[in-house]
Formats: C-alpha cells, sequence, structure tokens
C-alpha cells in the first residue's frame, strides 16, 4: 500500500505515532510503501533525513519490504506558489498534497493514500485502500462541519470532502489535471481551508465512502478504522476549539479519556527521541 504524508519538521511526531498504528493495527501481511514531502521555503523547515532514515529502519523491522521515503518537493512548490494563501494559518507545507502529481516517484503510482499526521489507524485499511476507483480521481469522507454548508453538485447534495484522508487515484488525476487545477485555484483566490477547499473544487468525480474511514469526532466509534485527531468545536460550559492530537500523550488520556491506543503510545514514548521537530 501506497502510503503519503506531507509537511515540515512539525509532523514528525504525529507521523511517528500515525505509523506505529499502521504497523501494530494492520495486518502483518501488510506491505507499506510510505512518502513523505517536505519543503524547505523561506521559514519553514523541513522534515529530516535523520528522522526519515530512523522511520525506514523502524517499518522494515515488521517487514523488510516496507520503506519509508523523503522526498524534496522544494523546486514544484516555488515554481507554483499558493500566492493568495501563503499568509493563512497553516503552513505552506500544509499544501504539498496539491504538488504530488509534480513528483514523478509517486506520479507514476496507481493510487496513494493521503493520511494528515494527526489520523491514527485502528483497524485493517485494506478494503478502504482497494476500492474501485474507475472514473474517480479521489475517494474521501465528508467533512464533519463542512458538509453542511459548502456544496458542489447541488444546494441540497452533501458532497464536501475532509482533506485529511484522502485515496488519489493517480492515472486519472493525470489525465483531468485535477492537482494542476488546484493549485491554480490557491494561486489566484483566498479560500478558507485553502488546500480542501481547492481539491474539493477541483474533484469533478469522487466516492465518498463511511465515516469509519475518516471518524473526525474526538473518539471513535466501535467500527472506526482511522480515527482523525482533527480540531472539534466545543460550545459548553463556552465556545472553544479543542486540539488535542494523537501524540500528546497526557491529553489524550486527561482531555479524551482514551486509552485504546495505549500500546501504540507506549511505543512512542520509547521512540520519540529518535525523531526531530
Amino acid at each position: 500500500m501506497n502510503i503519503l504524508y506531507c509537511g515540515d519538521v512539525g509532523i514528525s511526531r504525529g507521523v511517528l505515532v500515525s505509523i506505529l498504528s499502521l504497523l501494530m493495527r494492520g495486518k502483518k501481511s501488510s506491505i507499506y510503501n510510505i512518502y513523505i514531502l517536505t519543503i524547505e521555503y523561506e521559514d519553514t523547515k523541513p522534515f529530516t533525513e535523520k528522522t526519515a532514515n530512523f522511520l525506514d529502519s523502524l517499518v522494515k523491522k515488521y517487514n523488510k519490504r516496507n520503506f519509508v521515503r523523503l522526498i524534496d518537493a522544494t523546486k514544484a512548490f516555488v515554481a507554483n506558489l499558493p500566492k493568495k494563501n501563503m499568509g493563512s494559518y497553516f503552513t505552506p507545507a500544509s499544501m504539498l498534497r496539491l504538488y504530488i502529481d509534480k513528483v514523478p516517484e509517486i506520479a507514476k503510482l496507481d493510487r496513494i493514500l493521503y493520511l494528515d499526521y494527526d489520523v491514527v489507524c485502528r483497524g485493517d485499511i485494506g478494503e478502504f485502500y482497494n476500492i474501485g476507483l474507475d472514473g474517480v480521481e479521489a475517494a474521501g469522507v465528508l467533512d464533519i462541519y463542512g458538509r453542511r454548508w459548502y456544496h458542489y453538485h447541488g444546494l441540497f447534495v452533501q458532497d464536501y470532502m475532509n482533506s485529511g484522508v484522502m485515496l488519489f487515484n493517480m492515472p486519472e488525476c493525470l489525465k483531468t489535471g485535477m492537482f494542476e487545477k488546484t493549485v491554480k485555484l490557491c494561486a489566484g483566490r483566498w479560500m478558507m481551508l485553502a488546500d480542501q477547499a481547492a481539491l474539493n473544487k477541483a474533484i469533478a468525480h469522487r466516492v465518498l465512502v463511511d465515516r469509519k474511514y475518516n471518524e473526525q469526532e474526538e473518539r471513535p466509534r466501535q467500527d472506526t478504522v482511522l480515527h482523525h485527531f482533527s480540531n472539534n468545536f466545543k460550545f459548553w460550559p463556552y465556545f472553544r476549539v479543542q486540539k488535542v492530537k494523537p501524540f500528546e500523550v497526557e491529553k489524550v488520556h486527561k482531555v479524551l479519556k482514551i486509552h485504546e491506543y495505549d500500546d501504540i503510545l507506549n511505543e512512542y514514548l520509547k521512540f520519540k527521541e529518535n525523531v526531530e521537530d
């Protein structure tokens, strides 16, 4: 399975937890080809070779055919800057998933599963990874908030996907120029959650899958396969945005009161000194 993470040095701890969850919750026979895209641009510090090399050695302990490969996408990013969205809340590196068509090693793949750094695997992802993608560019899950406000195929049609878990059909994406469209949108128009908005606007044909493949609520359900520790709105006793990431072990325990990932987090605590952040 081809897995993609994108970001700067700040995603290192999250990627470690996410990869450990794939290894510890997935089938032992699964093979993971893990790609990490990063950039070195202005104040953005890239994901480091040292961390990537450690992660590569870690995944190979589970299966010698696994690998972690770090790819510098700086040239592609600088050549096509998302100019209107460079001053957003998110770092420039957060938009790197929009440039994977410019990375030959990824562009030649049949499909690739993009995961945010705060996604934890609870079960085998094989069924999702292998779904039919004929004639569609991507598969994903509705965004828990945006689905109510953004609609692309009719006023009452819910089709706004969360971009934290997306399965891309690379040949179809190249055929339609989907990624090029997203970059042009980000270059010419300011958008809230620019990369997610651009993907939703540019993807003409999509497959919506069950929420168990991208559970965005703070607690997983019984059937959850991929648990996305996304930001959640809280309204009681006052409005606030609750932000807890899986590598924040104490918060996971005390705020979310989740302990089912303790075996993964214990491994994370053993290895976290090997990643740079």
